[in-house]
């Protein structure tokens, strides 16, 4: 997916990188990249977040790290007015390529190469306090701490998000245009969302649109409409006492029977099994 690029050089000042905790009211759908990796834990907060194609939950404890000019975003809003934290540690691979030429740092180096696809991690508490000890520390203590905090990664179990390495094209008029439809769907997902509006948006035709759509993201424009919707039913399911037949209504699917159908296509299972499965552990 086509995305806004963002200056993290400008934000950083004079810092060898960029490392920080904040809180904001909801995570917006900002979807972006940068030639910098980037290591985001989510102290509290939970919605989904999209990394070049892949598209999943993430609830408190996400902990990702993510390549050089890998697309992504985090969105979710508050439930009573309980703000966001994260912890974002941003640094460039020119910084970070000074201490990859030692044997020892064969690991970091490896997980590097990895971060292209995006990775996460179990937050076991050990990583956790190598993050917040990270944002307290200046200096070459700072720097120290990251080597330190990235070598504990590299040593830690982890999965790779994207199914492949993804590539993004930046274009600003294609930039402006996908975030435009991207947050069209993520404030109308729950409602009959036509072709032809969505295509209106951005003053194209439906042929026009859907080669476009499906250039910049990878997926079809139904396909990913599905899989906004399949994921804002499975936080329902596992954290309301809903029913699935409500469940599927207020996430925009006319029949029950084609939520369940698409359910099973994207998870593997019925909404039912997710559901039990998930809340029995």
């Amino acid at each position: 997916m086509k995305a806004v690029l963002e200056d993290i050089k400008l934000q950083q000042g004079t810092s060898s990188f960029y490392a920080y905790q904040f809180q904001v009211p909801f995570f917006e759908f900002k979807w972006h990249y940068h030639p910098e990796y980037e290591l985001t834990y989510i102290v509290k907060g939970n919605g989904y977040r999209i990394v070049g194609n892949t598209y999943e939950n993430y609830t408190e404890g996400d902990l990702v790290l993510l390549g050089p000019n890998l697309p992504h975003t985090w969105t979710g809003k508050a439930v009573e007015s309980e703000p966001f934290e994260a912890i974002v540690i941003q640094f460039s691979k020119e910084f970070i390529t000074a201490f990859l030429g030692f044997d020892e740092a064969y690991s970091i180096k490896k997980l590097l190469e990895n971060s292209a696809r995006g990775i996460a991690f179990e937050a076991t508490q050990d990583l956790v306090q190598a993050i917040k000890t990270l944002i307290e520390k200046e200096g070459m203590d700072r720097i120290l701490q990251l080597i330190s905090a990235l070598n504990q990664l590299a040593q830690s179990n982890y999965t790779l998000i994207t199914p492949n390495t993804f590539h993004t094209i930046a274009s600003k008029k294609s930039e402006l245009r996908i975030n435009e439809v991207c947050l069209f769907i993520q404030n109308n997902f729950n409602s009959n969302i036509t072709l032809k509006q969505v295509a209106s948006q951005i003053y194209l035709t439906e042929s026009n649109f859907c080669k476009f759509f499906k250039k910049a993201t990878g997926k079809t424009f139904s396909d990913y409409l599905n899989e906004i919707r399949i994921n804002e039913a499975s936080r329902l399911l596992l954290q309301t006492d809903k029913t699935i037949s409500q469940i599927s209504f207020e996430c925009g699917f006319e029949t029950l029977s084609y939520f369940n159908r698409v359910f099973l296509k994207k998870k593997n299972q019925t909404p039912s099994f997710f559901r039990n499965e998930k809340t029995d552990k």
